[in-house]
């Protein structure tokens, strides 16, 4: 197992330890699981717990003097590690415990490479910190975003630091909006993911800094190398004076979305 992994770059690892996760989540599905509850209407399930079991697992056998932060299992490794890894075993566990498959696994090396793995689709979604590909059925492909699809995902999901100057909902109803774009929301970073890939054109979310959050640190990795315009809701640079995300495939994209999000007024709603 040790040998396994020794000759892997951070990509590689990153991206061994994703598929380990899904590989889990995969096989987990569709059975009736144990649920833990982690207050505030949030919750975890077995296959959360145990995908971050298999991805720590990868984690410690490849590079056994880093720091990890797991979603479940929180804090491992020297406090002082000048290397630190960010683990969301599965991101999108409501989906995933009502029977639906929009959910990815994230793995982020801070200030490095990430991946984002897809358990149903095969694909995993991976950087180095400077390039960005997809890895499906054995062949990796570049990650080309384009705002083509014109289809936007709009996370719905609490806490709303920005309220009431900013909601995300209210992008939904406004008529400029739906002039320019096709709401989506899927409740999960894997669309993240598909903004890096072409598959969406743009990823709207309150928030506060999110860049060192389980959750969006491998997403937005893979949208940074892959050319993507990421910046908070309030235009700032993703990080501590940033809030939320808009990550978009090009400029004209980001620009639109941020006139809307700045001026709601102008555009209805």
């Amino acid at each position: 197992m040790i040998d396994s992994y020794a000759g892997l770059d951070d990509a590689g690892v990153a991206t061994a330890a994703a598929r380990a996760g899904a590989d889990v989540v995969r096989a987990m599905y569709g059975r009736h699981l144990t649920r833990v509850d982690k207050g505030g209407g949030d919750f975890a399930t077995a296959a959360d717990i145990e995908a971050e079991k298999a991805i720590l697992g990868v984690l410690h056998e490849a590079r056994p003097d880093d720091a990890v932060l797991g979603e479940e299992s929180g804090e491992r490794g020297a406090a002082g590690a000048a290397r630190r890894w960010l683990v969301d075993p599965l991101c999108g566990t409501l989906n995933y415990a009502v029977g639906n498959m929009l959910v990815a696994v994230n793995v982020a090396l801070c200030g490095g490479a990430a991946a984002v793995a897809d358990p149903f689709s095969g694909e995993v979604f991976f950087t180095d910190g400077e390039n960005a590909w997809v890895r499906h059925d054995g062949a990796d492909a570049r990650l080309v975003p384009t705002s083509g699809t014109r289809l936007v995902d709009v996370n719905l999901d609490p806490p709303f630091p920005g309220a009431p100057g900013f909601r995300a909902v209210d992008l939904l109803a406004r008529p400029g909006f739906v002039e320019h774009f096709r709401p989506r929301v899927v409740s999960t970073t894997l669309a993240l993911a598909w903004v890096a890939a072409g598959k969406r054109a743009a990823y709207v979310t309150d928030g506060g800094d999110l860049s060192g959050s389980v959750h969006f640190a491998a997403g937005i990795a893979l949208c940074r190398a892959a050319g993507c315009v990421v910046t908070g809701i309030d235009g700032a640079p993703v990080g501590q004076t940033g809030r939320g995300l808009v990550v978009a495939a090009d400029d004209e994209t980001h620009r639109l979305l941020m006139t809307m999000v700045e001026n709601p007024a102008r555009h209805g709603g």
